[in-house]
């Protein structure tokens, strides 16, 4: 796999600085039921990084600490790690949105046949990935049969109340399936909500378009078929300042599987660790006594692919557009 930090270190990037911690978003490990080219983390069945006990039991320390409001499980896909439901309780416990990054076919895997239920029951909110609502792109994407099983997880999941209005939250994700940026939200998500309950009888709340980012297996593909230079030249072209204001980085903390601090899930997959205090190698103990409001955010070229158009961060387009606003 082609190293794309090296390509992305010298940018003209603004400055930014962090706020007041709301969210933290923590990858439970990389072991994943699917290999995705738009994966960030280059996740898969093949990888063995997974967060042990110590770390999520420090995860809830944090929490409790630093009067978090969010706690947003990633991976791979964070239903693989034996952490994942204390997690989810401890959290829910302590009164806090919890977000599940959900890939939609782990709820038909061996041994999460009672995963949908599980859900429903803590009141998690499930953000969803389904890159189209065709089963031909889908595939093509994220491999065969992937659609069918996708479908067959959202059914279930509005079954148990999902995307009905019950406050159970259920969100999808797309992402652009090459080096372009993602259409209009507002637009798109009309789109997916029309076809989806035509066809499926599918319900959901709201589409998040979020953009590829040149990190790991994506900009590994970008560079191998030449178009790396060309897809960061459509990303800074497209910078919109008014987008700064907020990205996500301001107010959220990236934890690695290992406990380590990161501004957002695309600096930990380029090894940028966040700046704390003093710390070199800022962990989530540090956390327990560092505050990490006010700290620069590391910043490097991929920044632009959170600024461009419409804006891209972990909850959708930052900013509408004009399409949006007429949609």
């Amino acid at each position: 796999m082609h190293a794309t930090l090296p390509l992305l270190a010298a940018t003209d990037f603004p400055p930014i600085r962090r706020r007041a911690l709301e969210t933290l978003q923590v990858n439970l490990g990389y072991r994943c039921n699917q290999s995705c080219l738009h994966c960030h983390v280059a996740a898969g069945p093949n990888r063995t990084e997974m967060m042990d006990a110590d770390n999520a039991a420090l995860v809830i320390e944090v929490l409790r600490a630093r009067g978090v409001r969010t706690l947003d499980l990633t991976g791979g896909a964070p239903e693989l790690s034996p952490h994942f439901r204390t997690l989810v309780r401890a959290a829910r416990g302590l009164g806090l949105r919890v977000i599940d990054r959900c890939n939609l076919t782990i709820l038909s895997e061996p041994g999460q046949e009672d995963l949908a239920e599980f859900l429903a029951a803590e009141g998690v909110d499930v953000v969803a990935s389904l890159p189209c609502y065709s089963a031909a792109n889908v595939d093509r994407q994220r491999g065969d049969g992937v659609f069918e099983r996708s479908i067959d997880g959202l059914r279930r999941l509005n079954a148990l109340g999902y995307g009905a209005g019950t406050g159970l939250g259920l969100d999808l994700v797309y992402n652009p399936q090459g080096p372009s940026l993602p259409p209009p939200q507002a637009a798109l998500e009309a789109d997916y909500k029309r076809e989806l309950m035509a066809h499926f009888g599918i319900r959901f709340d709201r589409l998040l378009a979020l953009t590829n980012m040149p990190v790991q297996r994506f900009g590994s593909t970008l560079v191998s078929k030449g178009t790396f230079g060309a897809y960061m030249t459509l990303l800074r072209d497209a910078y919109r300042p008014e987008n700064l204001d907020t990205v996500m980085c301001r107010s959220m903390v990236s934890v690695d599987w290992e406990g380590s601090l990161y501004d957002c899930d695309f600096n930990q997959m380029l090894g940028l660790r966040a700046r704390l205090g003093s710390a070199s190698r800022p962990h989530l103990r540090d956390l327990l006594r560092t505050d990490p409001a006010g700290e620069p955010i590391r910043i490097a070229d991929h920044c632009y692919g959170c600024t461009a158009g419409q804006g891209s961060s972990c909850g959708g387009a930052l900013e509408p557009t004009a399409a949006d606003a007429n949609a």
